[in-house]
């Protein structure tokens, strides 16, 4: 008799100390935000003779995610960066510079793991180019499409490390010069950031 009972609370003992490992399996709903350094690159283009380049500069990213389940979730992102758009030209060569904002919305896509959880995202948004310093010229906006993916490493119970690559299609600035009229062009931005994030 002693023995049956010390068997059935050894198997009541060991499925209570399993439940919370089940219910790590399907985790809530979380959110995080992180904030992080990137370096922008912009593909050289040549259009219709006229070769157009932007200089590399440092950039902060800053992100708000929520995540609907285990894997899925939205991710909100803002960007910052400054740099010199520079046309070459039959008549010379001409730099603009500018700020720049980008904007984006985006499907994010992560596969959870113990000590890290990489991910992939996609989305749209807008970039806003402001520029200085150039008489005749006016603020921007461009339509952008984002894709990227990356990986979340846990440091502590709450904060992570993410290390990401993102990419984004837009149309070139002109800034309205008339001397650029019509030479704005499809290219890619590339965004290789680093930083910390918090989650909550």
């Amino acid at each position: 008799m002693l023995l049956k009972t010390a068997i059935v609370a050894a198997i009541c003992g060991s499925t209570l100390v399993s439940l919370p490992a089940f219910g790590q399996e399907e985790p809530m709903s979380k959110a995080d935000i992180s904030i992080e350094a990137s370096l922008p690159f912009v593909r050289n283009t040549n259009t219709d003779g006229a070769q157009q380049s932007a200089s590399v500069n440092y950039g902060v990213l800053g992100s708000y995610r929520f995540f609907f389940n285990r894997h899925s979730g939205v991710e909100l992102s803002y960007g910052y960066t400054r740099n010199t758009q520079t046309y070459s030209l039959d008549s010379g060569s001409m730099g603009v510079k500018n700020n720049s904002d980008e904007l984006f919305a985006a499907y994010v896509f992560r596969f959870p793991a113990k000590r890290w959880s990489p991910f992939v995202l996609a989305g749209a948004g807008a970039l806003i180019f402001d520029p200085n310093a150039v008489a005749g010229t006016t603020t921007q906006t461009r339509l952008g499409y984002l894709y990227g993916g990356g990986a979340d490493f846990n440091l502590k119970h709450r904060i992570f490390m993410r290390t990401e690559y993102r990419g984004v299609f837009y149309d070139s600035p002109t800034f309205s010069l008339g001397g650029l009229s019509g030479l704005d062009r499809f290219t890619h931005r590339a965004e290789p950031s680093v930083g910390f994030g918090y989650k909550f």
